[in-house]
């Protein structure tokens, strides 16, 4: 059976993402959750993932061999190629390339993604993000690396419905993956003076966290987006996937209702996988855009509301721009 690398990340493994935007086909941030404990577990090599031959060039498709069955015990890595750029850490995203077979069979389960040139995977090196054998394989290694990892499928994808894949729990998984990148973690743009009426916006010199105060004003009553940081990358289509760090307070509080920054990790998305001005707030952006948005209930939850944001609540966002996937 084949699938797609998406269906590996998220079908496959429903905990792809677990926290805030998770839900939201049609929403915008709203669960706060607390950071996952991201301490890398830096797997050893063993003999079954020595028994995997791989060979060519980093970033380039892999030629993977190993004897069928392959029997995994327990799970095993072993870094074929040691790469000296950053080091993907617990609760960082990363950009890899990633192949994956049945060890029992010896056959492909997705088709490579992120290989000669394609556009990489984005995954977090967080357990209740990702399913625990993408983690394992990536987590404390550096930019540059390639790496085999082994493990009977059971352990790789926790409990996930293995039957998607065309997996059983006597089955093993080898997975060979390339750590392509480690994405930016705040809008590198040129600092641009918002107009009149917007809240104010303060960032941590350190994180980059917003700390956003509303006006003494009665909210606008149609959505209003500026832009606070000016990127000049590619701009965001509404098709495309994006990477995005962000912060939403409720402009009748000022309370905050959820935050990637108290997560401890940037968020990916589709661009259109959200309430309307949310939406509105990244579609024609240049990643490397920093943008605030307020929007009231008609193009945010309507009147229904959602959870602390009541049916009338008008959100404020502020919204770095990392990267965008077409």
């Amino acid at each position: 059976m084949r699938t797609s690398l998406k269906a590996l990340t998220a079908t496959a493994a429903a905990a792809l993402l677990v926290s805030g935007l998770a839900a939201c086909s049609s929403a915008a941030p709203a669960a706060t959750s607390t950071p996952a404990a991201n301490a890398c577990q830096n797997v050893k090599s063993g003999a079954t993932s020595k028994a995997v031959t791989v060979t060519g060039d980093y970033r380039a498709a892999p030629k993977v061999a190993f004897k069928a069955p392959l029997k995994a015990t327990d799970v095993e890595r072993t870094v074929v190629i040691k790469g000296d750029g950053a080091e993907a850490k617990g609760g960082s995203s990363v950009d890899i390339a990633l192949a994956a077979y049945n060890g029992t069979t010896g056959k492909e389960l997705t088709s490579a993604q992120g290989f000669d040139g394609s556009a990489p995977a984005t995954v977090q090196v967080d357990d209740k993000a990702f399913v625990p054998g993408l983690v394992r394989a990536v987590e404390c290694l550096s930019v540059g690396s390639r790496v085999v990892l082994t493990a009977p499928a059971k352990d790789a994808f926790g409990n996930q419905d293995l039957s998607q894949l065309g997996l059983t729990t006597k089955d093993s998984v080898v997975l060979v993956a390339d750590v392509v990148d480690l994405p930016p973690t705040r809008a590198n743009g040129k600092a641009v003076t918002p107009p009149a009426g917007f809240p104010t916006v303060k960032l941590n010199a350190k994180t980059g966290e917003p700390a956003i105060t509303i006006p003494k004003a009665d909210p606008p009553t149609e959505t209003k987006i500026a832009v606070l940081k000016q990127g000049d990358g590619e701009t965001v289509q509404a098709t495309d996937t994006v990477t995005i760090q962000y912060k939403g307070v409720l402009w009748r509080t000022g309370s905050v209702f959820d935050a990637t920054w108290t997560r401890g990790a940037p968020y990916t998305n589709t661009a259109s996988g959200f309430v309307p001005g949310f939406t509105k707030a990244l579609v024609g952006q240049k990643v490397g855009s920093q943008v605030i948005a307020v929007i009231p209930p008609a193009d945010g939850y309507g009147s229904a509301g959602n959870g602390d944001i009541k049916g009338t609540d008008t959100m404020v966002f502020v919204v770095d721009i990392l990267k965008a996937t077409h």
